[in-house]
């Protein structure tokens, strides 16, 4: 019988074993780097619903957002109700250790999480900008796209921080107060399309794929309950690399590749300090102008699903 490990009173099984195929990592050096991360990462993750990616032997990988009925009662629970499939899901909240070491024994690879936290879900903390690549390109058309994001912010006055997604992307984040998830998402959708202005042959805020031409589309749809991978969380492909805190003189000639579970916290180093911590600025008002103008903008979402009704009807008649 194989012998279990144990720590922070969560028994551990199969560490040894590949944690997903085509990873080339095991189990236990997911587990190693979140115990090694957790003065980071949990901070990020804190009172926040959270959502899971998991990798069960056997199955194909899948998004996890309720709470299995044998996970642990000490597990902090938020009961939401989703209109997508009409019931009430019980999210994970992690704040503390023994949950990361539950969720890692469980291969649980990805944490992703909303914008908002769980004392005021219509405040969310801050607004992000995802850079996705078209397919052939890489992280340095993403990274390129992101100094074009600072540009239109450096208008506004906002500061922001950068992060890689962990994979070919790039995530803009810009902490906020004082704002709600309408006022939120507005303000985002302008900022997308104010950067958009600034460089129309290299990016796109055109939802559809058929419609971005090549292009690097400036996602304006993270805003409500809608989450995004957490920085320092791993990422389930190959090596398993980090979504990793950059400064922005760092974007250019990064490799998402060159940061994993096996080298993240030697590259971080001995002590407590946070790069991410350290390089967020100050959360700031919205301008009230930039709300507005986003008001005038269609949500990404409606406006896709209505033409792609349109394209449909104009292709049966």
């Amino acid at each position: 019988m194989e012998a279990k490990e144990t720590r922070y009173g969560v028994s551990f099984s199969s560490l040894d074993t590949e944690l997903a195929a085509g990873t080339g990592v095991t189990k236990r050096a997911l587990v190693d780097y979140l115990d090694g991360v957790v003065g980071r990462l949990v901070p990020a993750l804190r009172d926040r619903p959270l959502s899971v990616i998991r990798s069960t032997r056997g199955q194909r990988p899948f998004m996890q957002k309720h709470l299995p009925d044998h996970a642990p009662e000490w597990i902090e629970r938020a009961p939401m109700w989703a209109e997508s499939s009409q019931r009430t899901v019980d999210y994970a909240v992690c704040n503390d250790v023994r949950t990361l070491m539950w969720f890692a024994n469980q291969r649980a690879v990805e944490y992703h999480v909303t914008l908002v936290r769980l004392d005021d879900l219509d405040a969310p903390t801050h607004l992000v900008i995802d850079l996705d690549p078209p397919e052939g390109a890489g992280f340095a058309a993403a990274a390129a796209a992101a100094l074009r994001v600072r540009e239109a912010l450096d208008e506004l006055r906002l500061d922001a921080a950068v992060k890689s997604s962990g994979a070919k992307g790039v995530h803009v984040v810009v902490p906020i107060t004082g704002a709600t998830s309408e006022d939120a998402s507005c303000a985002t959708r302008a900022i997308a399309a104010r950067t958009e202005r600034l460089d129309p042959g290299a990016l796109t805020t055109a939802f559809l794929k058929d419609d971005r031409d090549g292009k690097v589309f400036l996602d304006a749809t993270r805003g409500g309950l809608s989450t995004v991978v957490s920085v320092y969380s791993p990422r389930l492909r190959p090596g398993v690399p980090v979504s990793w805190p950059l400064a922005w003189d760092e974007l250019d000639g990064y490799d998402p590749r060159d940061v994993t579970i096996e080298n993240a916290l030697a590259l971080l180093g001995d002590g407590d300090d946070d790069p991410w911590r350290n390089r967020l600025p100050a959360p700031q008002p919205l301008p009230a102008e930039l709300v507005e103008e986003g008001r005038g903008i269609p949500i990404p979402r409606v406006a896709a699903m209505h033409e792609g009704k349109r394209r449909r009807r104009a292709a049966a008649d």
